[in-house]
């Protein structure tokens, strides 16, 4: 195992990744949320999302109180919810 090697930069760029616990796939979306207990009004918090994973994750931000929008990853042709 070279681990000097793997300190050095890779010229792949990370894949960006579902936020929901055991996840691996990409993200397909944004979804923008914000704790009014402990956030300013104006912070965007950001976890990603996975169309599989989409609406638990929206489902479990609204139930909270936390939710405030959905938007497509930079680059695809998801719809704004």
């Amino acid at each position: 195992m070279n681990l000097l090697g793997s300190l050095g930069g890779s010229s792949a760029a990370p894949e960006i990744q579902c936020s929901r616990k055991g996840c691996r796939n990409a993200a397909d979306y944004q979804l923008l949320w914000n704790n009014p207990k402990i956030h300013t009004p104006e912070r965007r918090k950001i976890w990603l999302a996975c169309q599989e994973h989409r609406d638990w994750l929206e489902t479990y931000l609204k139930e909270r109180l936390l939710y405030k929008e959905t938007l497509p990853m930079a680059g695809n042709e998801g719809e704004r919810k």
